[in-house]
């Protein structure tokens, strides 16, 4: 499909270089304006939960997530006034990351919202910089780090005058959803993204002009090492700053002038780590063509230095529970198969749960997955791997039937068909 270019541009720009804050939870409007002359105000109570909200697992113990709810009366005016719900990531230090959303964002949008921003939070064990996240957490709580989730997309409206990063509505994907399944990059997903530059500028830290002390300097520098490499080889690794007929040399320049090089490399090379550009048919590149790979085999290849940043902070799998969307018909796979496209990025999930009522099925991958179904009947098959069903309730208020052929039937939810399924872990206790 053709992009314009104004639009391309639009896509990919974000907000870079957010404000250290007073060290506060519920910021006044001043200091959600960027003001450092803000009267520190007692952090807000967690939001009880409400439909739509789903636990995450292995993640930080540390890290604690609230529920979904109104915004409530005490918050800012600004708040109040732009957005309706809100939830948190409450930090090891006790401050939280506020995410607040406009009335047109999904429950389902903010939880996949909430669980990225958890994701890259959680630990990575034996990596370099990433086997111990909580000094980025407490840095992010410290400078106030938010997220503002904004109706439609970017350009459509004037975002409000807070000191957050935005994300847009028709660029946060739901897993299972028709964005997902089709790879609709009319709506690409730019949640990894965002949430990604949020934890650069205000956790990791940037070097450099317009930025902050963070808390992995040495990270950064490697950062920035492989950004001027990909920047100083002919431009082939990142392309942009050759091109100067279309109107791309412009955006690299602004990059360069407000020291946001590193942040746009380093989530270029994200988004092809973790499959978003594997189903683009546009160009043999990720990021609209703009990075020179387009899958994690590419960036081996072609970008060693991009590939072992990921390899030193990220984890090579998806950690949170992939909440797919409630309209999925069908079956969902996490195991890569280049006949489904979507599976360039669903073969990095562990976890995940059905929503909804349909009748639909989940297959898992070689790694150990944890999978649920909904109300409706469904099949879920393990694969490879020790992977286990998970029920909401106690196992008394379900029947296990063992099949001759080696699955098992639970009832008690709809009718689940368990394939290559090692344990049933019910609220109270676990079987297998």
């Amino acid at each position: 499909m053709n992009h314009p270019l104004a639009k391309t541009i639009s896509l990919l720009f974000c907000v870079i270089g957010l404000i250290a804050c007073s060290d506060v939870g519920v910021p006044t409007d001043e200091s959600l304006a960027g003001s450092s002359s803000a009267e520190p105000s007692d952090q807000a109570a967690a939001p009880a939960s409400t439909a739509g909200d789903a636990k995450t697992v292995d993640t930080n113990d540390n890290l604690k997530e609230t529920g979904i709810a109104s915004i409530p009366d005490d918050f800012p005016r600004t708040v109040r006034r732009n957005f309706d719900r809100y939830t948190q990531v409450i930090v090891p230090n006790g401050k939280p990351i506020n995410i607040y959303a406009q009335a047109e964002i999904s429950d389902a949008q903010i939880v996949q919202v909430r669980n990225t921003l958890i994701f890259w939070l959680t630990d990575v064990p034996g990596s370099r910089y990433g086997a111990d996240k909580t000094a980025v957490a407490n840095k992010m709580g410290d400078n106030e780090a938010t997220l503002m989730l904004l109706k439609g997309s970017d350009g459509d409206v004037n975002p409000p005058r807070l000191n957050a990063q935005p994300l847009y509505q028709n660029e946060i994907v739901v897993p299972g959803s028709a964005w997902y399944i089709n790879n609709d990059f009319e709506h690409r997903d730019a949640t990894f993204e965002e949430i990604l530059h949020l934890m650069h500028d205000t956790g990791i830290g940037v070097d450099g002009a317009n930025s902050q002390p963070g808390a992995l300097p040495d990270f950064q520098t490697e950062i920035r090492a492989a950004t001027n490499n990909a920047v100083a080889n002919n431009y082939q690794i990142w392309p942009t700053g050759a091109a100067t007929d279309n109107g791309l040399k412009s955006w690299y320049d602004e990059l360069a002038n407000e020291n946001s090089l590193s942040q746009e490399y380093l989530a270029a090379v994200i988004d092809s780590y973790y499959g978003l550009w594997g189903p683009f048919t546009e160009a043999n590149a990720g990021m609209w063509g703009f990075y020179v790979a387009q899958t994690r085999e590419d960036i081996r290849a072609k970008d060693p230095m991009g590939y072992a940043l990921m390899e030193k902070y990220f984890s090579p799998y998806l950690t949170y529970n992939a909440q797919l969307d409630a309209s999925f018909d069908g079956t969902f796979t996490m195991t890569f198969d280049p006949a489904t496209p979507y599976t360039h990025k669903s073969q990095y999930m562990l976890h995940a749960t059905l929503n909804g009522a349909n009748n639909s099925n989940l297959t898992g991958n070689d790694q150990d997955n944890r999978l649920s179904g909904n109300s409706g009947d469904n099949v879920l098959d393990g694969g490879m791997g020790n992977d286990t069903a998970v029920y909401p309730r106690a196992a008394s208020e379900y029947t296990i039937i063992q099949n001759e052929d080696g699955s098992q039937t639970v009832v008690g939810d709809g009718t689940d068909t368990l394939i290559g399924i090692e344990q049933i872990e019910f609220a109270d206790q676990v079987v297998g």
